[in-house]
């Protein structure tokens, strides 16, 4: 086994061995393992002690945060409130000091009273309830011995959790399905109790022992779990429910929510009664001693149990699941299912996944006794339960950025105004009087005029941003000045708004700089200071000391003041020409320092001509250029100018071009940079791929496979300028056909994969 050790997070401790129902779906009592029978019915006070001890090791050794532990049974509470205090005191006592203890308890509810809650609220002990919805439903499995009902009393115990003092302890329902009962009333009768949370369970099963399917529907389960779904969300999603979020996580790139989706590696152990130490519980529906390690809390340390070859294979990800499974589209939102559910015995026949075609026949490893090699007996269920959340959650999950260039021009100047909260957050009061005058003259200016909204969405407004917050948080000692920076923002918005106020802006190397202005030089280089900005009757007026400089037209340069100038003429879009902001020089290529009239004159021409290349050969993607292009910025000479600039520093919007180069040239080289710039910024306002896999795949392009990003990003590029070669288009459709089964893809992902084939196909 490869990869570094897991260490365990989640330690299930069985505090009693036996129960007072008799449910026949329990996998402790009636499925194939019966070592339950072998063991004390109460933990011994030794086996407690060192099992403080172990877990207070282990989180020593890896240094853990917090750790969970869970009161387990048979039915915990039949080992009494004074074992269970014992259990609690043992627990908090070892863990003091070395990490936070997060203690629960999974309980039917019988025998809950006050005395168990006082203990447990005492300890900060939360409670999980079983139920499996109402009497009818409840009542198919979770019954007495002797057939009696369990479910008046378990509603009585839901009660006493929900009273005032004990609220807080709730740690909500769990129901184990049955495809027979009716989803709707299941749920229904769930939420009727208010719970904080609910886990749907799957019945354990394996391909020896398969789920009861009621009408032989391959999908009864997804079916029954869809329809909750549904109800759920009709009702507004009112408590979460584990199974639903998990899935809904997933799509979006985010992380698994529960052990039985997803690949993210096992972190939990059991600890038996008698101190022996096994892996996850469910094991034991796939044969007796299926869950053994052969350890104890004796003799063995949990780093032990987590380099157990059983434990291995379930922290392994992608490379722990079957062949089958991994060539599966839907792999990181399903990861192969619970483990458990995956075993199939030599000679019992399985059943193909839902995209991989035809029957398994078993995997690396088939023989003896069987193996886990396999896709989940649950396997169909759990595509239709993916794909059917996927469908009815697209239209919300996808952002409007996603296919929309001005929704996503909308998206980057909210995440830019967060930043400047950022930055107020980051500098947590440093900034003294100087910053908070700053901070209230941006409210001032806000609520007078829209100056602010302009600058704001300057795409070099962000590199300021960035650097101001990364400086802020490390505390480095250039973070107030950097952040004081923020008056000449202010200030360019005030004369942008017409606005009657003084703003006092920082200069430094003798240039004060009004970014989407101008610049204008106030001292002599290597000089800084500060001075007040203000409106004027025809212009501005800067004060620096003594001295005051007027600029009459913010658009005219003159001996001291070099304005932003503007492309437009000639048929080139409107576009800021920006030679003088001083964070321009961020891209990948040296900026030039500053064109003169003439020089700038030559270089809108040639821009113009190559628009008009642009809109002649791909009129689609030189419109959605010009829609979202703010900026331009000349690089200067060299062979790394020579091929257009851009940078993951700026905010959409920006591009560096080479002064140099005939309209032939210039052309190719705006619409590779926007295409470039254009996935960069919706990678910033929503996940399309997930970063935690392994996967790397064939690209047309280049001789190493890539990963999704790269496959992605190489895709898009080359969709737009298709126009211009059709290398560029094949090569466009075969990298989608390969991301078209791309697990790491999100829902928007698939969207954007959909534009990009229409888009390709209509060159």
């Amino acid at each position: 086994m490869t990869g570094p050790l897991v260490p365990f997070r989640e330690i299930v401790v069985k505090v009693h061995s036996r129960c007072d129902l008799a449910c026949d779906h329990c996998y402790i009592y009636e499925h194939a393992d019966q070592s339950w029978r072998t063991r004390p019915k109460t933990i011994s006070d030794e086996a407690i002690s060192r099992t403080a001890r172990r877990l207070a090791e282990h989180a020593t050794a890896h240094d853990l945060p917090s750790v969970s532990v869970i009161l387990h049974g048979g039915e915990p509470l039949l080992a009494g409130p004074a074992r269970l205090r014992r259990v609690c005191e043992e627990l908090t006592a070892a863990l003091d000091g070395v990490a936070a203890l997060d203690l629960r308890i999974h309980t039917n509810g019988l025998q809950l009273s006050p005395r168990y809650l006082d203990l447990f609220d005492e300890f900060g002990v939360r409670v999980g309830i079983s139920l499996d919805g109402d009497r009818a439903a409840n009542d198919r499995h979770r019954r007495f011995a002797d057939g009696r009902s369990s479910h008046p009393l378990v509603l009585k115990a839901v009660e006493l959790l929900h009273q005032e003092r004990y609220r807080h302890l709730d740690l909500g329902l769990l129901c184990t399905i049955d495809a027979a009962n009716d989803p709707v009333a299941v749920y229904d009768a769930l939420a009727a109790l208010d719970p904080p949370r609910i886990d749907f369970l799957l019945p354990h099963a394996t391909w020896e022992q398969p789920p009861p399917r009621p009408d032989a529907s391959p999908t009864a389960y997804a079916d029954w779990l869809l329809a909750v779904f549904d109800r759920w969300d009709a009702d507004g999603r009112p408590m979460p429910v584990r199974l639903f979020d998990s899935v809904l996580s997933t799509l979006t790139g985010g992380p698994s929510l529960t052990e039985s989706l997803g690949l993210a590696p096992t972190d939990l152990v059991v600890v038996e009664t008698d101190g022996t130490l096994e892996q996850v519980d469910s094991l034991k529906s796939a044969y007796e001693g299926a869950a053994a390690t052969g350890f104890d809390v004796f003799a063995h340390t949990f780093d032990e149990v987590a380099a157990h070859p059983g434990v291995r294979s379930r922290q392994l990800g992608l490379a722990g699941i079957g062949a089958e499974c991994r060539r599966c589209p839907l792999v990181r939102s399903c990861g192969g299912g619970l483990y458990t559910h995956r075993y199939r015995p030599e000679g019992v026949a399985g059943a193909g996944g839902p995209d991989t075609g035809g029957p398994d026949t078993g995997g690396p490893g088939s023989g003896g006794r069987g193996d886990f090699d396999h896709p989940s007996v649950y396997c169909h269920d759990l595509a239709a339960l993916i794909r059917g959340i996927e469908a009815r959650t697209r239209a919300e999950t996808v952002p409007p950025a996603v296919g929309h260039p001005g929704e996503l021009l909308v998206a980057q100047y909210e995440l830019t105004r967060s930043m400047v909260a950022e930055l107020h957050t980051a500098l947590d009061g440093r900034g003294g009087e100087a910053w908070q005058e700053a901070w209230e003259l941006a409210a001032r200016i806000e609520a007078a005029c829209d100056g602010l909204d302009t600058v704001l969405a300057h795409p070099y407004t962000r590199t300021w941003l960035a650097e101001a917050i990364t400086a802020a948080r490390a505390g480095r000692p250039d973070a107030v000045g950097r952040a004081l920076q923020f008056g000449a923002y202010l200030a360019a918005a005030a004369l942008r708004g017409s606005l009657d106020t003084p703003v006092r802006v920082r200069h430094r190397d003798g240039v004060l700089t009004l970014p989407t202005l101008g610049a204008l030089r106030v001292g002599a280089a290597g000089s800084a200071g500060e001075a007040e900005v203000r409106l004027a009757e025809k212009g501005f007026v800067v004060r620096t000391g003594s001295a005051e400089l007027r600029v009459e037209r913010a658009d005219e340069a003159t001996g001291e003041w070099r304005p932003v100038r503007r492309l437009g003429r000639d048929g080139a879009p409107d576009l800021a020409l920006d030679d003088v902001d001083p964070y321009r020089d961020r891209f990948d290529a040296p900026a030039h320092p500053g064109l003169s009239r003439d020089e700038a004159a030559d270089w809108s021409r040639r821009i113009a001509s190559a628009w008009a290349l642009l809109r002649a050969a791909a009129p689609e993607q030189a419109a959605g250029a010009e829609a979202t292009l703010t900026t331009l910025t000349p690089l200067g000479s060299g062979p790394r100018a020579a091929s257009g600039g851009w940078s993951d520093t700026y905010g959409y919007g920006a591009l560096g071009i080479p002064v140099r180069g005939e309209p032939a040239a210039l052309a190719p080289l705006l619409l590779r940079g926007h295409r470039r710039a254009a996935l960069r910024a919706l990678t910033e306002v929503t996940d399309l791929y997930a970063l935690d896999g392994g996967w790397l795949r064939a690209a047309p392009w280049s001789p190493e496979p890539l990963p999704v990003s790269a496959l992605l990003a190489g895709a898009h590029e080359r969709a737009g300028l298709a126009a211009y070669d059709r290398n560029h288009r094949d090569h466009a459709l075969r990298a989608l056909d390969t991301l078209r089964d791309a697990p790491e893809l999100t829902v928007a992902g698939k969207t954007l994969l959909d534009s990009l084939y229409r888009e390709a196909e209509r060159v």
